[in-house]
């Protein structure tokens, strides 16, 4: 029977990074992007008959299971090739999950089957996973799909093998130009030729693979091991070991404009966020989306609502990068505030989008590889710091500035030593920020992680639908650990001195974003809850701002002895017993805030609240 030609270039990757940012790239030679990115998984299971009738008559089928379908797609086995542009002839049909072909809708692929098949009943040889980002190029009339694919060898539960390659597949045109295209990608280290198909590296996996029974295998997600991305072939651990590499200072450059294009918008065209002690008063961050250059199309826009959207049959990855993706569009959202300086709550802003950011890997983060999303988490706590070394000295300054503001004004003048002092030490802090915010390493994870919160799946678990991975499922288990870490401060905490009080209002906070992150899925009645962990959090939180305060006054006096006057020494250490009184006075009354929020009635609507899902 007449077939397509299926026409395209292949090539293994050793560095992901690398493979991201060509299909990513506005531009690849004489090809200019025509389209957007598309992210999507794809599951192929490739089958035959139990005697390999297929594979010996020199054809591979293949049905591929994506969100919205089943295709049966047949190949010729054999590849015919002039350098590296790789012909096979291919029919593909619509499908079902069926192992049994006649029980698909008629079409030419399943005619083609049951000619090569007969009657038997197929059977899985192999399953092949893949996170798939791919957009189209064009040169004129020419146009060719890029796909960078990120695999999964998959038999018998186990994921026997991991690798990412890169192809070029012409959609129509002239084939004359993927040779020009073929040039420009195999003149970067990243990529190499590949000279197997995802099937014979597949079949080549399972045949490597020790003949162990079902139950001495572990399903890949109790494997951290494994799913952490470890390989059996040579070529697939030098990916491993170069995939983090960072790339060349001009491959950065060349990543810079799409890194600082991010759009941040919801349907409307604004960032929202809610009012507390960490997110400042309700606000929105609006985004002229029709100013930005037309270099943001390299990477999608971020586009959230008012919240993060996470439901109660979200998957815990899924409702992860949710929250992930909507704090990372207030972090840029706030970016450019921050850097100008001007306003100290643009900062505040960003330090709480990172922060919360961070709180979701560890509420979510077990729902995701280790190995996958680590430089994610790295760089995020390298911004975090120095997010937080400047806003703390805001912070400090700002209760400065107020306990100034009601003194006579030889009193404020006798202050300023150690006004300026911590002013040059934010100053210096800023500088630090700065420097990171411009730094490649920045650039490029901005690049990156706005690609993994974006596409799903991306890093994340497999499934194992009996075990608990819903939010409704895992959320009330979390929240009620939370809870406990909260509650175990009861017994301690009349004698409780500043630093245990401080990592009290650490577990608040944690409670606080447990709850938060899902509240659209436990619903309106957590709001209160909510509202008196925060109150929690702010009393203990001032407390802790009142003992810096008075810490580095104290600090700042034995470090400049001799070298200040009377009157300034004085000044400074009536600033010094001043935040030592607002220490001890919250001291007292943290037993207000601490039974509102550890109390039975509590401890009720929670258990309400969390029953509900």
């Amino acid at each position: 029977m007449s077939t397509p030609v299926e026409v395209e270039l292949k090539f293994r990757v050793n560095d992901t990074a690398a493979g991201l940012r060509a299909v990513t790239s506005d531009v690849l030679g004489d090809f200019r992007a025509a389209s957007p990115i598309r992210s999507r998984q794809i599951e192929d299971r490739y089958v035959d008959t139990a005697d390999g009738a297929m594979a010996r008559a020199g054809f591979a089928a293949r049905l591929r299971q994506t969100p919205d379908e089943t295709l049966i797609t047949v190949k010729s086995a054999v590849r015919r090739s002039t350098g590296r542009v790789h012909r096979r002839d291919e029919v593909e049909s619509p499908a079902s999950r069926s192992l049994v072909p006649a029980e698909w809708p008629s079409s030419a692929a399943r005619s083609l089957v049951l000619e090569l098949a007969g009657d038997a009943t197929l059977i899985e040889r192999v399953t092949i996973r893949q996170l798939r980002t791919q957009r189209d190029f064009a040169d004129g009339d020419t146009v060719v799909e890029l796909s960078l694919d990120q695999v999964d060898v998959v038999a018998h539960g186990d994921i026997l093998e991991r690798f990412v390659e890169l192809e070029a597949e012409l959609k129509s045109g002239d084939e004359g130009k993927l040779d020009r295209l073929s040039a420009i990608l195999a003149a970067d280290p990243a990529f190499d030729d590949a000279i197997e198909s995802k099937l014979e590296r597949a079949i080549a996996a399972v045949d490597r693979a020790p003949e162990a029974s079902d139950r001495d295998r572990k399903p890949a997600r109790r494997s951290p091991s494994k799913t952490d991305g470890s390989s059996t072939s040579d070529r697939s651990s030098r990916a491993k070991q170069t995939s983090s590499a960072p790339a060349s200072r001009n491959d950065a450059a060349s990543s810079t404009n799409a890194a600082r294009s991010g759009i941040v918008a919801s349907s409307d065209g604004r960032v929202g966020s809610s009012q507390d002690r960490d997110g400042g008063p309700s606000r929105s961050a609006s985004i002229d989306i029709t100013s930005r250059s037309a270099e943001a199309a390299s990477v999608p826009p971020l586009v959230v609502g008012k919240s993060p959207g996470v439901t109660a049959d979200d998957s815990v990855g899924e409702a992860g990068r949710k929250v992930l993706r909507f704090q990372l569009a207030r972090m840029l959202a706030a970016e450019a505030g921050t850097r100008e300086g001007r306003d100290p709550e643009e900062l505040h802003h960003m330090r709480v989008a990172t922060r919360r950011m961070r709180a979701a890997w560890r509420v979510f983060g077990d729902g995701f590889r280790p190995g996958r999303t680590k430089r994610h988490r790295k760089r995020l706590r390298e911004v975090a710091s120095r997010l937080g070394a400047v806003r703390d000295l805001d912070v400090l300054i700002e209760a400065a500035e107020k306990h100034r503001e009601a003194l006579p004004a030889a009193e404020r003048r006798a202050l300023e030593p150690l006004m300026a002092s911590w002013h040059r030490a934010r100053d210096d802090a800023r500088t630090l920020l700065l420097r990171e915010l411009d730094s490649d390493a920045y650039l490029r994870w901005v690049e990156e992680f706005r690609v993994f919160v974006q596409t799903d799946g991306s890093g994340a678990l497999p499934i194992i639908s009996t075990e608990p991975h819903r939010i409704r499922d895992t959320a009330p288990q979390r929240i009620w650990a939370a809870y406990e870490h909260v509650r175990a401060y009861e017994p301690v905490l009349r004698w409780a001195d500043v630093p245990t009080l401080h990592d009290l209002r650490i577990a608040a906070k944690w409670l606080r974003y447990t709850m938060e992150f899902v509240r659209e899925a436990l619903g309106p009645d957590v709001a209160p809850l909510i509202e008196r962990v925060t109150a929690l959090q702010d009393h203990v939180g001032h407390l802790h701002d009142a003992d810096v305060a008075a810490s580095m006054g104290r600090s700042f006096l034995v470090e400049n002895v001799g070298g200040l006057s009377e009157l300034q020494t004085a000044a400074i250490g009536r600033y010094l017993v001043a935040s030592e009184k607002d220490v001890l006075r919250l001291r007292r009354s943290v037993g207000v805030p601490w039974r509102a929020a550890a109390g039975l009635a509590f401890r009720r609507r929670l258990g309400r609240v969390t029953a509900a899902l």
